[in-house]
């Protein structure tokens, strides 16, 4: 890749990467955590993203879905950590969601960043079940 080059370097709200032209990119935090939290989104078996009071209040109050929701990353100087927190659908076998957003996570934030992924934990919070919507449909 382009970026083995570059130097990266952490500030406390953003990735800075710097080319070998002494030019700067600056990459959020948040950045991360949306592409990660996007690549989750696509997989099949997770329900929802488990996030925060805090943050289900945010996404009523804004009326925008918070893509970043359930997801907590860590950044250092070429790698980061990230942490995923989901609900899973009934019925589906966690081992194998689980590792499918580990692969797509990872995939997606090395692809895009350049930063070398060293962990993806997924922690799942809950199970949501078909049976509460089809009682919710019958009301």
């Amino acid at each position: 890749m382009e970026n083995e080059n570059n130097n990266v370097e952490e500030t406390k709200e953003e990735i800075v990467v710097a080319n070998q032209d002494n030019s700067e990119i600056k990459i959020a935090d948040d950045v991360v955590a949306v592409i990660a939290g996007v690549a989750v989104s696509e997989v099949n078996g997770v329900a929802s993203m488990a996030g925060g009071f805090a943050g289900g209040i945010s996404e009523v109050l804004s009326g925008k879905k918070n893509l970043a929701k359930g997801i907590k990353v860590e950044v250092g100087e070429k790698e980061t950590k990230i942490d995923v927190n989901i609900i899973v659908e009934y019925g589906t076998r966690i081992p194998d969601v689980a590792f499918e957003i580990q692969n797509r996570v990872k995939k997606a934030v090395e692809t895009m960043t350049g930063l070398k992924v060293l962990e993806v934990n997924v922690h799942v919070q809950g199970v949501t079940t078909d049976v509460e919507s089809k009682e919710e449909n019958k009301e």
